[in-house]
């Protein structure tokens, strides 16, 4: 807690994922929901499809390609990016609540772009993680600020089904995206090494 910049960090580790940490919890309730009550009515079958193989691919391709970007630029030149790519395409959901399209196509795509942005996004959030623990201890301190990420993620996930009964789950997504600004708030307030995370060239 004598590390500088150590309050702006942990609301970072906090609420950088405050959207995502809502919306994860609610994506397979969504896609299995019937029509009627908002859901896409899908089949267990078919959210196994989507959500465990599409959404698996997108989110690792996001996290592969978000490594590859940040060790040519570091962390510093896709901080932003990233921060915007973790954030807007949860817009992916809010149009799959309003239209509930029945192509399944649709489906897929939408939830591999929203996947692959976490991925992506994700990315900013792990380097950072690392950037902050370097010095004195940095096994320690990387495995205090893991808690904090861990923390950031079952906090909002707690209340993020009581939300969505409460208001149903176009008026969840449209929260999701306000809180949004979160992401980008405590995104705005990091200073960081702008060679930090960039690849060596020998």
């Amino acid at each position: 807690f004598q590390k500088k910049q150590i309050w702006p960090a942990i609301l970072f580790m906090l609420l950088y994922r405050f959207p995502e940490a809502q919306l994860i919890k609610l994506i397979t309730p969504f896609l299995i929901d019937p029509r009627e009550v908002g859901g896409l009515g899908l089949t267990t079958g078919q959210v196994g499809l989507v959500y465990g193989t599409v959404g698996v691919i997108g989110l690792t391709l996001g996290g592969i390609i978000g490594g590859i970007v940040a060790a040519r630029g570091g962390l510093k030149k896709w901080l932003w990016p990233m921060a915007w790519s973790i954030s807007l395409t949860c817009a992916t959901f809010v149009y799959l609540s309003y239209y509930q399209p029945e192509s399944f196509f649709i489906i897929n795509l939408c939830v591999f772009i929203e996947q692959f942005g976490y991925g992506f996004g994700f990315t900013a959030y792990m380097l950072y993680l690392i950037y902050f623990s370097e010095g004195e201890h940095k096994t320690a301190h990387y495995a205090i600020c893991t808690a904090f990420m861990a923390l950031g993620m079952m906090v909002p996930g707690m209340a993020a089904g009581w939300l969505q009964q409460l208001v149903g789950y176009q008026h969840f997504f449209d929260w999701v995206m306000i809180c949004c600004v979160a992401t980008i708030v405590v995104t705005a307030f990091l200073k960081i090494d702008p060679s930090f995370g960039k690849k060596e060239r020998k």
